[in-house]
């Protein structure tokens, strides 16, 4: 959900999100544009140090050769400009943030300033400079007071959050009751934007609609958590994890203490993997030290 709401901020660059509509095919394979960005974001997160410097080089390597032309002057520009790069990371990992706050997961302000700052490694792995990201809650919001004046709900931002809210479906589902279950998902996912961003898109900006938007985020969350963890686990995952278990039992080791883990946390069971997944935001070593990649 936090991705969809990712989205729907970066169609309100006009300049970003001409890049995209001129160098992808999104609107005619949405579910494989999906996957292969919730691929690069699992790799960077979960995957070992090597495997998130190669998927970055890879989203580099893309960008390195794609243009576009903006739709207001006419001009040329480059895909990997720093400037659009820091408007993708910025909405992407402030929507992961703010969606898992809503949901109830309660990081203090510090946590909450230490997960932006080590979200640095995510920006340079996508070819930014780590020191001119936003590292801060303050810093993103003073990034998003910079940027509005920018931003606006034209009329290719508002027919790709159409898009969005009523795309193709595969495998002949579009007609089934998959349809009205995802307009529910999109209206959700409008709800958690700013009420900024809701009125650019010409939709009310009201309070009321951010607590609605508060409370589903906390259902939603209290349903997934009563979902067996086996079922959610997928295998870039569970090697995280294995990693991570690894790196708990060398480090009580080194200070002298029993490798074993105590009843109330063990490592594999659901609440340690639940807390583990839930606090894991930056790139994972591949050795058992988990420095960021």
């Amino acid at each position: 959900m936090a991705g969809y709401r990712a989205l729907l901020l970066e169609a309100l660059h006009p300049r970003a999100l001409a890049g995209v509509l001129q160098n992808s095919n999104f609107r005619e394979d949405p579910w494989g544009r999906l996957i292969r960005t919730g691929r690069f974001w699992g790799e960077i997160v979960f995957g070992s140090t090597a495997r998130a410097e190669k998927a970055g080089a890879r989203v580099r390597r893309i960008h390195a050769r794609l243009t576009g032309t903006d739709p207001d002057t006419g001009q040329k520009f480059r895909i990997d400009e720093q400037d659009l790069l820091t408007w993708i990371h910025v909405t992407a990992v402030e929507s992961f943030c703010d969606t898992a706050q809503r949901a109830g997961l309660g990081l203090t302000p510090a946590e909450v300033d230490q997960y932006y700052e080590e979200q640095r490694e995510t920006a340079r792995l996508v070819g930014l400079d780590p020191a001119t990201v936003p590292a801060s809650a303050a810093e993103i919001e003073e990034y998003y007071e910079r940027v509005r004046p920018r931003l606006r709900g034209t009329d290719d931002a508002r027919s790709t959050a159409m898009f969005l809210a009523w795309p193709t479906f595969p495998y002949g589902l579009g007609w089934t009751p998959v349809r009205p279950m995802w307009i529910g998902v999109s209206t959700y996912a409008f709800g958690l934007l700013p009420g900024w961003a809701r009125r650019l898109y010409g939709l009310p900006g009201l309070p009321t609609t951010d607590f609605a938007a508060t409370l589903t985020s906390r259902a939603v969350r209290s349903a997934v958590r009563a979902i067996p963890f086996r079922f959610l686990e997928g295998p870039i995952y569970r090697t995280a994890i294995a990693r991570a278990e690894r790196a708990l039992a060398s480090t009580t080791r080194n200070a002298g203490e029993s490798a074993m883990i105590s009843k109330t946390s063990t490592a594999g069971t659901a609440k340690a993997r639940r807390k583990l997944a839930e606090s894991a935001t930056t790139p994972m070593s591949a050795d058992p030290t988990m420095t960021p990649a």
